[in-house]
Order: C-alpha cells, then structure tokens, then sequence
C-alpha cells in the first residue's frame, strides 16, 4: 500500500489521462456493438476497478475491447434480448476463471518478441489513421473503430479523403492546436516545471478545446461543434434514473445453446486478446515488471462475471488504454484502479460537463498516442536486427492495418515461424572443405526438411576425397537424413571417397555395412 502512497504524484494525472481516452471509447464500442450505451460505462468501471485491483500486472488498463465489436454485436442479434447476451458474457468470465486454474496463460509466452512489436506498432498506426477524421470533425465511424472494414461502407484509408470533403473548421482548429500543445508538453522546457509535471498535457488538451467549443456556441456562431462531435455520455436525472442504467442477465436462458456458444467464443477470444496486451505492455514498463498471465486470466474471468452481472460489456486488456497509462508516466496499478473510480463518479455527478468535451481534441490525444506507439526508430531497430526480425514485424504491421488485431497476430506469427524454421534449417547442416577434404557437420535438429541440402552437398563430393561426417553435436536426427548418409557410405567406394563417421551416443546413426574404405570413428 505504502508504494501506491509514494507513486501518487505520478498514478492520479496518469489516471486522468487514461479516463479522458477511456470515455470516448467505451461510449463507441457500446454503440458499435447495438448494446446500451452505458453498457461501455460498466465495463469501463469494472475494468478499471475490479480486474486493476485483481490483476498483476502494475500498467495494464482493461475495458471494453474493439476486438470483440464484431462478435458482440452479432450475438446480440442472434440472441435478441440483451440480458441473454449478458449471461453469455457471466459465461465466458467462469471459462476464463477455468482457464486461469488451468495454467492457459502460458499461451502468451510463445508470441514471438518481432510480432509483439509489430501489433504496437500497428496499433499506433491505426490510432493515427482512424482518429484523423475525428480530429477534422468527420465523425460517421464510431470512435475506437480498429477493423479495416468500416461499418459506414468505407475502410481505414477510404475514410481519409472522405474526411477532407466534410471537415468541420472549430474541429480542425481544436484538433492541430490540440496535437502541438501536446507536443509542447513533452519538451523538456515544460518538463523541467514542477506545475507542468502535475498538469497532464491532455486535460489541458480537453479544457481548450471545451473552452473554444463553448465559446462559438455561445456567441450563436454556426461553426459550433455538436451532435456526434461531442462525448455523448446518458445523464441521469435522480439516483434512481442512474440505477437504471445497470441491467442483470436473464438466466433462464441457461440451457439456450446460442448463449453457450458465445459464452465459449468470448472467453477463447477475450483471453487472447488479453494475452497479447499484457505481453505488449510489459515490453513498454521501463521497469521490465513480468505480469504473471494466469492471475491475469483469472482477474479478467472475475471482471467480466461482474460486468455481465450488472449489465456491461465483455471486456479485456486494452492496449491503447495501457499504452496511454504508460505514455502519462503510471508507475503502479492505482492509476488503473483510479480511472474506474473517477469514470464511476463522472458519470454519476457531472455528466452534462463531460458531454461539452468535443471527440476533436479527444481524437488529438489519441493521434499523439499513436505517434509514441509507432515512432520511426522502432522501425529502423528492426530493420538493423536483420530481415529474420524485420519481415515478421512488418507483416504484422500490414497484416493487422489491413484485417484485425487477432488475424493480423496469426498471420505475424505464420511469418515469423517461417523465418525460425528457415534459420534451423541453414544452420543445421555445416559443410566446409579444403581441397579434397571435407567435413560435414550436423548441428541440433536435422529434420527430412534438411533431406535435399544433405543429399546436394554429399552428391557434390569429388572423386578421391576424404570426408569426415560428425553428428556428435546432433540432438536429432530425423531417419531420412540417416538414409541418405547411409546410401553415400554403401557407394562411396565406386568414387574411391574414403568416409569417417563419428558419432555419440545417437544409437540410430548405424552403419548398413563394415568394408573399406569406410572407417569407422565412434
């Protein structure tokens, strides 16, 4: 308790920070998905409240996740009623609780450190593009939108120049002024001063643009933002008109296999997802803080019963959310913790001041949140490491602007997995020689996909040489390698190449004939 006490000055603006991006997002994923629009609100709450205090992990924010936009919004269609979706969602956090038990979190563990990067890269990247129109007033496409395929017919790139046809003036005002005070905010001048250092740049970002907003609407000017160019949280009149945003499940639909079976597809991809962002995040943390993934499966199961309890979103560890948390200089889980305690009294106290914040200067907030996920020497990192790390990092960046998250990581790892494999098999067979003499060298794993270079190299032995094959660094040798060395031995003499075998403790390396002019060495 003691280190949440000590790290306060950096974890409360930290959590404002988090709050002004987590709002506008949750509100869009909620009408995205045809649920209730407080519905992103719960979700938001409990991410922040209930998984931060469970969780691990020191950075991650969790919440309504884009990456289930499409499957929430499908079921709800299938299932018709809303509180039968919410028991799917109850569903889905006991599977993930199971799942948590199980130990599935190592699942994580094996996505490859280029395909991690990628995604946050590709994630910066999106933030950019598809916060571009919001930042010029063009709001047709809900905010937090991180697919390809729009909904309003367009995609990630189509939307831009569509954009430019319908901009809003106040919009782009608020949205460039916005972006450079944001950039004046992380130059050293302005982080040298103590006031600054407790001011975050983004909540001056949000009462500029509200101030400038408010200021056209009430001079009766035209250009004045409003409509789907504000936050649009629901307001209650009483305490009892806010209770009845929140909604319990219907569990007589129990036995109702639909609900089953997206209580499965949440679970399976809500923990994945979650998987990911905690990996992802864990490479920001300057501290290098490993979260342990089981907990986290565990911490999300419990969220997500509680959500579905009260009436909210399926939800999960959200990169953009985290990414920002990291970005503001978060350094313990409270930040986490605080922004759902503040998104609760928000909502409850002053909504009608939030709904006055325009989606323009929120939108410039994430643009400068994606510029720090996507920054040019990350890429020029990966270039140097060499094409067997960058191939695989930029394919996932491609793969991930061009599909979703979930399909672009598949298709990163597929890339990456090509290059491990390919590294293998080069460096599986050693073959060096100096005149007639030639050594040939198996090294870990010799598998039949090594079958034609061992066939290449022991065909292009002259005449008259002297050849040594030594497998005594082998780990495995695959029973095809172990024919094809043996063909070469039996009919070695017809070239007069004299062959000397060495080998360990590899039992199955034998030798189909003793004749000279083998010779033996084991």
């Amino acid at each position: 308790m003691k280190k949440y006490f000590q790290n306060a000055g950096a974890d409360v603006p930290a959590s404002i920070v988090v709050l002004l991006v987590a709002l506008p997002l949750c509100l869009g994923i909620a009408l995205a998905s045809g649920a209730p629009l407080f519905s992103g609100i719960i979700a938001g709450i409990v991410g922040g409240v209930v998984v931060g205090t469970l969780s691990g992990s020191q950075l991650s924010v969790s919440g309504p996740a884009a990456g289930l936009t499409a499957i929430v919004a499908v079921a709800i269609g299938k299932l018709h009623v809303y509180d039968a979706f919410l028991l799917a969602v109850v569903i889905a956090g006991v599977l993930q609780l199971t799942l948590g038990f199980l130990k599935a979190g190592i699942i994580g563990d094996y996505i490859p450190n280029s395909v991690i990067k990628g995604m946050l890269a590709a994630i910066g990247l999106i933030l950019i593009l598809k916060q571009l129109p919001h930042l010029v007033g063009f709001d047709r496409d809900f905010v937090g939108d991180e697919d390809f395929a729009q909904a309003d017919k367009a995609n990630t790139f189509s939307e831009l120049p569509n954009a430019l046809k319908a901009f809003a003036p106040v919009a782009i005002f608020i949205g460039v002024v916005s972006v450079l005070l944001l950039i004046l905010w992380e130059r050293p001048f302005f982080k040298k001063q103590a006031l600054f250092t407790y001011i975050p740049g983004p909540l001056v970002v949000v009462i500029f643009g509200a101030l400038v907003n408010q200021y056209f609407a009430l001079s009766g000017s035209g250009f004045a933002l409003k409509g789907k160019e504000m936050v649009s949280l629901p307001v209650a009149t009483n305490i009892n008109h806010f209770f009845s945003f929140f909604t319990s499940p219907n569990f007589s639909y129990i036995t109702s296999p639909e609900v089953w079976k997206t209580g499965l597809t949440l679970a399976v991809v809500a923990s994945l997802e979650t998987l990911l962002g905690i990996e992802a995040v864990d490479k920001l943390d300057a501290l290098k803080r490993v979260t342990p993934t089981n907990r986290e499966l565990k911490a999300q199961g419990i969220g997500n019963i509680v959500s579905g309890l009260i009436g909210g979103l399926p939800l999960t560890s959200v990169i953009v959310r985290s990414s920002a948390n990291v970005g503001s200089g978060a350094k313990t889980k409270a930040s986490a913790i605080m922004h759902g305690l503040f998104m609760l009294l928000c909502v409850l106290l002053i909504p009608s001041v939030l709904n006055k914040i325009p989606l323009a200067a929120l939108a410039a907030i994430l643009v400068f949140t994606g510029y720090k996920l996507a920054k040019i020497p990350l890429f020029k990192d990966f270039y140097a490491k060499g094409w067997d790390q960058f191939v695989p990092f930029v394919a996932t960046i491609i793969a991930i602007l061009m599909t979703d998250l979930l399909i672009g990581i598949l298709i990163g790892i597929g890339v990456g997995l090509f290059f491990m494999i390919r590294s293998n098999f080069r460096s599986a067979i050693l073959v060096v020689h100096d005149k007639d003499h030639y050594l040939i060298r198996l090294r870990k794993d010799v598998s039949f996909l090594n079958k034609p270079i061992i066939k290449r190299k022991l065909e292009s032995v002259p005449a008259n040489a002297y050849v040594i094959i030594d497998a005594t660094r082998a780990d495995f040798i695959d029973k095809d390698i172990i024919e094809e060395i043996n063909n070469f031995m039996l009919h070695a003499h017809l070239k007069n190449i004299t062959v000397e075998m060495k080998r360990s403790a590899y039992k199955s390396m034998h030798v189909l004939f003793n004749e000279p002019p083998l010779r033996l060495a084991v």
